[in-house]
């Protein structure tokens, strides 16, 4: 049967396969094992392993690959389970494609034909090796996975496939079921039972691997153990369902600021293969195409495209969106243009043979589409959507009300900026005949030529000449409208007409902490430039900063934000420049401007491994790269603004904004390269990072029209010893030895790190707060390792299946490391109740409760892991178990769950308010820490006194905590008596108190003022005085009558065992949130 087009690799493995049949394009094989020489060893063993491997190789003994010309990337396009099924498959390639094959210059042309044409074999014929399996076998894996695992019913299991588990050396075959939070494995052959269940937030690598023994596998990193599971089909896709769930458990639980309410997968109970399958095309959409996040992609065709320029038909898929027909060339790279559907006022069938349809477009323009498989289905959506989009640009232009001789837009608030700040400050000098602006002339002759040719605006085809009209510079005058246009930011800000107005009325006269933060950093943005050392240029760079850190307030401001909006406002107005930022923070460079930056952290480690890949000289000489990372963060962050001059980043911000951070990546690359022989010669971290400066120093731009007041001058400006290094050049040199990279490749890459650095950050923060806690415990370092991981999970688990789980606020990445994770009352309940050293008994749910009041010291219902690990498991004396067990019963007896949820609600609020308006207290956060630093260790002689219904409780406990223990007879007996000698000791003192209460006190109260009930030294606060007939007894009372019970002083000085108590908690922790 056909197969959907399955990548294969067959480097470094075990040749599985015997070649029958071959020409230039494909390859027959058969499987060893089967056929001729079935009998031999080699057949034998691959027969065992096939049998061992995956029951489902058995049907598939002969296979079709189809291999791209001048390459080693093979794809699997069929199966069959007999030679005579197999080579119908082959005949009918030979006859229908290979002939076909000969007309197409390039090898990647050939292997999107060829992908294209088996995807339509496979919708035909309504089969596909990736549909999913029967609902009645899925109920079925469904109630397996429940029993198998014990995990809660709303645990949601999104899909499974049979597999292998290698231990070493040896294979496990079995089934992986892959649920919304867990990744879980099962396997029972021969007695031997395997079961792996991992959560998706502890996974730090996902990758797909090959070895001498295995041809493909599947490794998954869990806390530093790698795993590998294999398959001999639907690889791939399990691999890539694999990615999107670990994303999304990355996504939801660590990176909340691209996290929200009104996320597609913001339900996990309702997650399915299909979901996710939608969720990650339409994602590929809008990266692909730059369209608003509001846009989905609806309808898919393939077709033909009359490209004019070219006078030929190139093939490829028209993609419909909501608001916007879409179409890209096969390789994506050909041509590719956006056609706000708006635009359109017309579709025609001219031809029904040739399956073609005509759009007509407003300004007398037209695109002819043939081959299109559905094209009435097509022009019937298209006539559809056309008549629902209206123009948001037709409306955005009654936003400007009336313009003043400055270019100021008025009608508003606040005065807004209609022109570029480069053309206020530095206007076009049309009479000037200077060589560079001649230069300059020309620059804008080629773009006028190739709007004439290819359209201008949002319905210009895109293509390789584009590109190369982009690398070597955008004309001043057509900067702000390219950047509009290849960002994307033109569709967003017709999308949403006068919003930026609106923002400004909202956030006018507001003051927050990124308010703050901003106007420190205004003076700081390009200050050499003429525009921000004026009120103009710095009032426009306040009001774009401070509407995007109002909309956006989970980012709020970033550091190096300043830098960018700068350079942004130097050639777009400003509303333009604005929807220019909302591209570069939202889409192009996702969380780069955040707490942790962990997109530029992520971009850090892509670019290490294109390195290795493309550098290997350096990678040779220097065995850790980690040196590079620290030195480009600031390549990233800025694009290069921060370390070229103006005049040259610009460039640089022009290939960005066309190929986003794949241009970044190149000219790093190319950096590193051009000073390869000075980086080799380096001795240390400090003479490198002199080599770049330099050079960055050397690099200017020739072309540049910028009058000399504006340009930066370098250092080394005057020194004719440097060689100069222009920056066309420099882009130019990057394009042509690293332009193979495919922006593919870059998003894999960036998926693939963005797990390792988000764990690389955690386990940074677990070793900070085991580095504190380590002083004032006495667990082993495995031991508190484990304790971390559970305390750390148990957040989790509550958040596991909720929408807007309450406990998900409770972890913040801002906060010092002992807070980032905390639990409240019902978390740390659960958790308390696993990890007690003593028996359950009925009263373990009060116990709890009394606990975390007694933990939270601070009152905002939220317990840290410091808190609770000094207080818990810890093998301490008798006289610290017995005080700890007595300070639980000195809490009043209220409702505290509803008091401490409220609480802990307002505490947040007030510190971290979701509109960004608040300040931290950092003062009051100071002044704790102190406090705790010098909190001194508590003397039993401070504990207040416990009264009646409080040593009841007491008394209770220890009946509940000696309960199954060995000697439970015994213990019980020994509190019986000792409850009863303080009762005669209370008697006691209070009739001699009675006969003679004034010689009592004057000859008795120093020896006996723990005793007297009536004493008010240390009575508590509340209540503080006590009712005639109760009685209260002191902690020093307890203990030395406990201490002369043996059977309790071995109860509590037995050391707990620690380990099985975290190996009972490991087990039952998700059974637990039944």
């Amino acid at each position: 049967m056909w197969l959907k087009p399955e990548e294969v690799l067959l480097k470094n493995a075990l040749k599985l396969w015997v070649t029958e049949k071959s020409n230039d394009y494909f390859v027959l094989q058969r499987r060893r094992g089967y056929g001729e020489d079935s009998g031999g060893l080699t057949g034998l063993l691959v027969g065992t392993l096939d049998t061992v491997l995956d029951s489902t190789a058995k049907v598939a003994p002969f296979r079709i690959i189809h291999q791209t010309p001048d390459s080693q990337v093979y794809w699997n396009i069929a199966c069959g389970a007999s030679l005579e099924e197999i080579s119908q498959h082959w005949d009918w390639l030979q006859q229908n494609i290979t002939r076909t094959l000969s007309v197409f210059d390039s090898g990647e042309d050939i292997t999107s034909f060829v992908q294209g044409k088996i995807r339509g074999l496979i919708a035909e014929e309504g089969t596909s090796a990736s549909d999913e399996e029967d609902p009645e076998r899925f109920r079925e894996a469904v109630l397996r996975f429940e029993r198998l695992f014990g995990l809660p019913q709303r645990e949601k299991l999104v899909t499974y496939f049979s597999c292998s588990y290698w231990r070493g050396r040896v294979p496990n075959q079995g089934w992986i079921y892959l649920s919304t939070n867990f990744l879980c494995f099962y396997s029972y052959m021969l007695g031997n039972e395997v079961k792996l269940v991992y959560p998706w937030d502890e996974v730090s690598r996902l990758e797909r691997t090959s070895s001498v023994l295995l041809a493909e596998s599947i490794r998954v990193c869990v806390r530093g153990e790698d795993h590998f599971f294999s398959m001999l089909l639907r690889l791939q896709q399990t691999y890539v369902i694999m990615q999107q769930l670990a994303d999304y458990a990355i996504v939801r639980f660590f990176d909340k600021e691209t996290f929200n309410a009104e996320h597609p997968l913001a339900n996990p109970l309702h997650i399915t293969q299909r979901a996710l399958e939608i969720h990650a095309r339409n994602q590929s959409f809008r990266a692909f195409f730059r369209l608003p996040q509001e846009e989905n992609l609806c309808e898919v065709y393939e077709s033909f495209l009359w490209v004019p320029f070219c006078h030929v038909n190139t093939l490829g898929k028209i993609c419909v969106s909501e608001n916007y027909l879409c179409f890209a060339s096969q390789d994506g790279s050909q041509c590719h243009l956006i056609i706000p559907l708006w635009e359109v006022f017309s579709v025609e069938l001219p031809d029904h043979n040739s399956r073609a349809l005509t759009v007509c477009l407003r300004g007398k323009r037209a695109l002819r589409f043939s081959e299109v498989r559905d094209f009435e289905r097509l022009a019937s959506t298209i006539r559809r959507k056309c008549g629902t989009a209206g123009s948001p640009q037709l409306d955005c232009m009654c936003v400007f009300l009336s313009e003043d001789e400055e270019g100021v837009m008025v009608g508003q608030s606040q005065a807004v900026s209609t022109e570029a700040l480069m053309n206020v400050f530095h206007p076009h000098d049309a009479e000037n005949l200077d060589p560079k602006m001649l230069k300059e002339r020309m620059k804008e002759q080629s773009w006028q030529i190739h709007f004439a040719e290819y359209g201008r605006g949002t319905g210009m085809f895109c293509t390789k000449k584009t590109r190369d009209l982009i690398v070597r510079g955008v004309p001043e005058t057509l900067r702000g409208e390219l950047w509009m246009l290849f960002s994307g930011a033109v569709h967003d800000m017709a999308s949403h007409p006068g919003y930026y107005g609106r923002l400004l009325e909202e956030c006018m006269g507001s003051s927050s902490l990124a308010c703050d933060e901003i106007e420190r950093d205004l003076h700081r943005s390009l200050p050499e430039h003429p525009a921000f050392q004026s009120d103009t240029g710095i009032s426009a760079l306040r009001r774009v900063l401070t509407a995007y850190a109002h909309r956006n307030p989970k980012i709020g401001y970033c550091q190096a934000m300043n830098i960018l909006t700068s350079v942004l406002l130097l050639y777009a107005k400003e509303e333009e420049a604005f929807w220019l930022l909302v591209a570069v923070c939202e889409r192009m460079l996702p969380d780069y401007f955040n707490r942790r930056i962990i997109g530029a952290l992520v971009d850090q480690a892509v670019f290490e491994e294109l390195i290795r890949e493309h550098l290997t000289q350096l990678t040779e000489h220097m065995t850790d790269l980690s040196f590079f990372s620290s030195v480009s963060l600031s390549w990233f962050l800025t694009l290069f603004i921060s370390v070229l001059p103006i005049e040259s980043a610009v460039n640089v911000v022009d290939c960005f904004f066309y190929d986003g951070i794949k241009a970044i990546l190149q000219l790093g690359l190319a950096v590193l390269d051009y000073n390869m022989d000075n980086l080799l010669c380096c001795h240390d971290d400090a003479e490198a990072v002199t080599v770049l400066n330099r050079f960055f120093d050397s690099v200017t731009n020739k072309d540049s029209p910028l009058p000399v007041t504006v340009q930066h001058a370098s250092a080394t400006a005057n020194d004719k010893s440097i060689q100069k290094v222009d920056i066309s050049n420099l882009i130019k040199e990057a394009y042509e030895k690293y332009g193979d990279i495919r922006t593919e490749e870059v998003e894999k890459m960036r998926k693939r790190n963005k797990l390792y650095v988000i764990q690389t950050l955690e386990d940074t923060t677990k070793q900070n707060v085991l580095r504190v806690v380590a002083q004032d415990v006495k667990f082993s370092a495995a031991q508190l390792d484990e304790l971390y991981m559970l305390f750390k999970r148990q957040h989790f688990v509550s958040c596991y299946w909720s929408v807007c789980s309450p406990a998900l606020q409770n972890h913040d990445p801002s906060l010092p490391y002992l807070d980032q994770y905390q639990l409240d009352q019902s978390q740390f309940s659960s958790l308390f109740n696993l990890l007690q050293p003593w028996t359950t008994h009925t009263h373990a749910r009060s116990l709890a409760r009394s606990a975390f009041r007694l933990l939270d010291k601070n009152g905002d219902g939220l317990v840290n892991f410091k808190e609770f690990i000094c207080d818990i498991l810890n093998n301490r004396s008798f006289t610290e178990k017995l005080k700890f067990l007595f300070k639980l019963h000195l809490q009043p007896e209220v409702k505290y769950s509803s008091l401490s949820s409220n609480h802990g609600a307002v505490y947040k609020s007030d510190v971290f308010c979701p509109s960004g308006h608040a300040k931290v207290d950092l003062q009051e956060y100071l002044k704790q820490w102190q406090e705790d630093l010098q909190r001194r260790e508590e003397n039993i002689k401070d504990l207040p006194r416990i009264n009646q219904v409080q040593f009841i409780g007491l008394t209770k406990t220890l009946y509940g905590v000696f309960h199954g223990d060995e000697e439970e007879e015994s213990l019980y007996r020994a509190v019986a008596r000792v409850t009863s000698l303080l009762l005669r000791m209370e008697e006691v003192g209070r009739k001699l108190q009675e006969s003679s209460p004034q010689k009592i006190q004057q000859e008795t109260a120093p020896s006996h003022s723990d005793i007297t009930p009536t004493s008010t030294s240390h009575t508590p606060s509340s209540p503080s005085t006590l009712r005639d007939g109760d009685w209260s007894f002191s902690f020093e009372q307890i203990l030395a009558s406990l201490l002369n019970e043996p059977s309790v002083v071995r109860f509590f000085e037995r050391a707990i065992d620690t380990d099985s108590l975290i190996a009972h908690a490991r087990k039952n922790q998700l059974k637990d949130a039944h």
